[in-house]
């Protein structure tokens, strides 16, 4: 890795906790009503995708059940 060539005095180090800045930042501002319905919307969306390809996908997964009549290839009926 990439070493820094000059080190950093421990002083600097310890009185760090001096330079602290007294300005505070601005509020944060409070999402709207569209940007709340956006969201909700997205994430809707989402669970519903994620549940669709669960329901589509169980059947795929679910081990395949032999017919109660084995049907026989023309291999077998030697044609």
């Amino acid at each position: 890795m990439f070493r820094r060539r000059e080190s950093v005095p421990f002083s600097f180090v310890a009185e760090s906790d001096r330079f602290r800045s007294n300005v505070t930042p601005p509020p944060r501002q409070r999402a709207t009503v569209s940007q709340l319905a956006g969201r909700s919307l997205v994430g809707l969306t989402m669970v519903a995708g994620l549940v669709g390809a669960l329901v589509l996908g169980l059947p795929a997964l679910s081990p395949a059940q032999s017919p109660s009549h084995a049907e026989q290839t023309e291999a077998i009926h030697g044609r």
